[in-house]
């Protein structure tokens, strides 16, 4: 080596010799040791399509891995996520009838006060999320009543919010999740809960719902597709960022408990922004049916694999500042993070 080459790189190797970031990543341990964002399976929330029947599992291709069950395989169902260190849960059902009213959402044999019993039933300790909307079981698949134009009528339907949020805390939920992105949602569901004698179920806030290209395999899931038009004049523009954080606000001044960003994947920015904005909440991001099915798709290509893309795609939830992640590949991220394979 010549002179010209030689001193160059022994003025770099003495500079570089007190700062090597590389010495803290050279084994695993060293790399487990200083990680800054953790991952468990108590970070997980895994949602549940429940539809009528008994022994009924119908996967649903769009989402492979994933099925609309029956009430009564939900026994079975609490005993896995309980095995795999999954606490919580988030229930949608699909009912037996549909109408204009959405009469069966706030029944109470409906499909999910049926299911928050039975999962109750089977594991008292499991914290039972209910979606609370109408778009599952309205026959125009909108998350509200509707006006001879087919507008969702905004307040018309806070009243129906509050019933639906009463009947799912009578069966046992231990917090209620409204997720229509309707004006004044949060306060009327807290009337509601109070007015009933339910002053101790929360409210974890839909706060954040954008009217996102990535919810279509969801709509099979939960049969809840609209027949005409769409959402976007209540779900918010993809395109915005400071509405999220006034959205937000207006939710944790009606009294919302807990804060949640959807999708997650595409709006780490305002996962990020949210939990800045309001550190005090616990703040959930819901990792989509679409996010899902695009890791599950690739992965069947062998063009990516599944438990390190899935697992890189949770972390990164995690560090925007999500406390709680509801995605479809909890149990899969459960094994995997238990070392038990998929």
């Amino acid at each position: 080596m010549t002179e010209f080459q030689t001193e160059p790189l022994d003025a770099l190797r003495s500079y570089a010799g007190a700062r090597r970031p590389r010495r803290l990543r050279r084994t695993a341990a060293l790399r487990d040791l200083v990680r800054e964002t953790t991952l468990a399976p108590d970070d997980f929330v895994f949602p549940f399509f429940v539809v009528p029947g008994d022994g009924v599992r119908n996967p649903i291709a769009s989402m492979p891995g994933i099925a609309q069950i029956s009430v009564d395989t939900l026994a079975g169902e609490a005993r896995e996520l309980e095995s795999l260190g999954i606490k919580a849960t988030l229930l949608f059902g699909i009912p037996v009838t549909k109408d204009a009213l959405g009469l069966e959402s706030y029944a109470e044999d409906g499909i999910v006060q049926q299911a928050i019993r039975a999962l109750k039933d089977a594991g008292p300790e499991l914290v039972v999320v209910s979606d609370v909307c109408l778009c599952e079981y309205t026959d125009h698949g909108h998350c509200g009543l509707l006006d001879a134009e087919g507008y969702v009528l905004n307040d018309e339907t806070l009243e129906i919010l509050g019933r639906i949020a009463v009947s799912h805390a009578e069966a046992g939920a231990d917090v209620v999740a409204p997720s229509g992105m309707l004006d004044g949602m949060v306060a009327a569901i807290r009337s509601a809960l109070d007015g009933a004698g339910f002053e101790r179920v929360a409210i974890l806030s839909y706060a954040v719902k954008y009217a996102s290209a990535f919810y279509g395999p969801f709509r099979e899931a939960a049969e809840g597709a609209p027949r005409f038009g769409d959402r976007k004049s209540h779900q918010m523009d993809p395109a915005n960022a400071r509405e999220a954080l006034r959205e937000a606000a207006l939710d944790v001044e009606q009294g919302a408990d807990a804060l949640l960003v959807k999708p997650a994947l595409g709006y780490l920015d305002i996962v990020s922004s949210v939990r800045e904005r309001f550190p005090e909440l616990p703040l959930a991001a819901y990792n989509v049916s679409g996010e899902y099915a695009m890791v599950k798709a690739a992965a069947a290509n062998g063009w990516l694999d599944e438990r390190a893309a899935a697992l890189e795609v949770l972390t990164a939830i995690r560090r925007a500042g999500a406390d709680l992640v509801v995605t479809y590949h909890a149990k899969e991220a459960a094994r995997w993070l238990q070392g038990s394979g998929a």
